[in-house]
């Protein structure tokens, strides 16, 4: 996930959920136990939720507070990146991988109380697969889009064709989902909050609201935007969404198959400013964040907090789009664009412990790491002569970079940015910087195409090499901005590929064929910090930031 994916239109939520803001602004946290013992843990994010039906969305400020409520069929080991079974205990495929079989868990049971089966399968994936309209659009549907493919009925040429077939009810515990194709995303797919299990109930409800688009704005039905249908199996359950307050509230889910959540109430609060996070846990407003500045890591550990650090899962890059700039689709100056920037002065100022520079696009955590990349060591003068050599020695560029936001990738936006704006002014390319405001501004923007540089990252889904490259690079993408046959033929090579060592050769290929084409520059992975206050027992942190809050507890 992109933590927030790049979308190809601004979204807008539903007007009508201007009504449902609570009154009054006191915080959630008021609400502790009376006979003084806490049951509300705190948490805040570093941006508001897009939506409450994790189908909607591509984020992962988003998918923190879905994740509490939704699970999908299966998930990732507490801690770590490996499959093990979630709604399904065990699932297998044939051969080809076409055809997946779901052994369901039993005795489970949905927020309203609906039985959880494999038809409550079924009547999910027939839903997103029968999607019409604004639901098609990439900034809807993403997910489904990019694992399943397209729709019953595709309105769009753009849309990929469906590689979705379809899902029976073997039987009541026994769920059988059939594709065209195998795919590389298959089964990690199956791990996603985008396609996390909801009460058929519920799916009814949601049917009949729709989302709209009007020109580069979309609007968001309204069951997404509050807590009132929305209904999953996860050990906690929605309460209230008060944009006010900029706060999810949860409850504990006392009918919940699993481990019981150990506090009864939940509460996801956005606060955008790594200082401002650092305060309010330090005054003990709150109870933990997310995204911990590297300077604060020490000092916080220190003063007595817990400051787990996740393992590195995610790539830092700069993006280049030709279209944007023509100049851009010479080699020569992509190359003296890599040779210009400094990586190791950004890992070694502006990363946490831990933090790498990057030699391709996916860290070296993942299977398909090459060592035979090409490389593009820090050198100005080698940029200078590659600009003068490709007749650009006077390049101009115009280079977005986000505001208000901090990522797991990216911890100080504008500082990285202003790094690499003097390395690149060093080797003579003058520079226009064009901040934008993370959400909708920037992300509709490096989406379609509009800025000649630009930084972005990805922490990935699920332990395939594909989920990265081939989020890139599969096919022709505005956010690079250029077409080449070949490239997109090494990187698919492996998607359907069905033996892991085969596959894996088929990544390393593809890695050495991206950075011998150098469509963007691969910056850095670092591991992202995460903190709790000193009362918590806090839950395992995850390489792929998805923390079960059901397993913290207070001291």
């Amino acid at each position: 996930m992109r933590i927030f994916k790049s979308r190809t239109v601004r979204v807008i939520t539903a007007a009508v959920a201007v009504g449902l803001i609570a009154t009054g602004c006191s915080s959630e946290r008021d609400n502790d136990a009376k006979d003084g013992a806490k049951d509300t843990f705190v948490f805040a994010g570093a941006g508001d939720p897009g939506s409450l039906d994790p189908a909607l969305a591509s984020d992962g400020e988003t998918f923190r507070v879905t994740r509490q409520a939704f699970e999908a069929l299966l998930e990732h080991e507490p801690g770590g990146s490996k499959l093990v079974g979630g709604l399904a205990e065990t699932w297998d495929s044939n051969e080809d991988g076409t055809v997946w079989t779901f052994n369901l868990r039993k005795n489970v049971k949905f927020h309203d109380g609906e039985a959880f089966n494999a038809a409550a399968v079924c009547a999910n994936y027939d839903h997103w697969f029968n999607w019409k309209g604004t639901y098609q659009l990439d900034a809807v549907s993403y997910y489904w889009r990019s694992i399943m493919g397209g729709f019953a009925a595709n309105e769009d040429k753009e849309t990929p064709p469906a590689n979705y077939k379809s899902c029976t009810a073997k039987d009541e515990n026994t769920a059988v989902i059939e594709v065209n194709e195998p795919s590389a995303n298959l089964p990690g797919g199956f791990s996603l909050q985008s396609l996390a299990i909801h009460s058929p109930k519920s799916i009814k409800e949601y049917a009949a609201q729709d989302a709209a688009a009007k020109g580069d704005a979309i609007t968001y039905p309204k069951y997404s935007q509050e807590a009132g249908v929305l209904a999953g199996t996860g050990p906690y359950k929605y309460v209230k969404w008060n944009k006010a307050n900029k706060e999810v509230s949860l409850t504990r889910f006392d009918g919940y198959w699993g481990d019981k959540a150990k506090v009864k109430n939940l509460v996801f609060r956005t606060i955008d400013t790594e200082e401002g996070r650092r305060q309010a846990l330090q005054a003990g407003d709150i109870d933990g964040y997310d995204l911990v500045a590297p300077a604060d890591v020490k000092t916080l550990e220190g003063e007595g907090y817990e400051v787990p650090t996740r393992d590195v899962f995610n790539l830092f890059y700069l993006g280049l789009t030709q279209e944007a700039n023509p100049a851009l689709k010479k080699k020569e100056v992509r190359q003296a664009i890599a040779h210009a920037i400094d990586r190791e002065n950004i890992v070694k100022t502006q990363l946490p412990e831990g933090g790498k520079v990057a030699t391709q696009f996916m860290p070296d955590t993942i299977a398909g790491y090459s060592d035979k990349v090409k490389t593009y060591a820090f050198d100005t003068a080698k940029a200078k002569s590659l600009l003068k050599g490709a007749g650009e020695p006077a390049l101009k560029v115009k280079f977005c970079y986000p505001t208000e936001v901090t990522r797991p990738y990216m911890p100080a936006p504008q500082d990285i940015f202003e790094l690499i704006k003097a390395d690149l002014e060093k080797a003579g390319v003058t520079v226009t910087p064009k901040p934008m405001k993370w959400a909708p501004d920037y992300l509709d923007a490096t989406e379609q195409g509009s800025c000649d540089l630009h930084m972005l990252g990805w922490t990935g889904d699920f332990n395939d090499g594909f989920n990265f490259i081939g989020t890139w690079f599969a096919g022709y993408d505005k956010q690079w901005g250029f077409k080449d046959k070949a490239l997109f033929e090494a990187v698919n090579a492996g998607s359907k590929e069905g033996d892991p060592t085969a596959r894996t050769e088929a990544y390393k290929k593809a890695n050495e064929a991206i950075m011998e084409y150098l469509p963007g520059v691969p910056l850095s992975s670092s591991p992202p910090a995460i903190a709790f206050a000193k009362n918590v027992n806090p839950p395992k942190v995850s390489p792929l930031t998805q923390e079960n809050f059901a397993e913290v507890s207070f001291k």
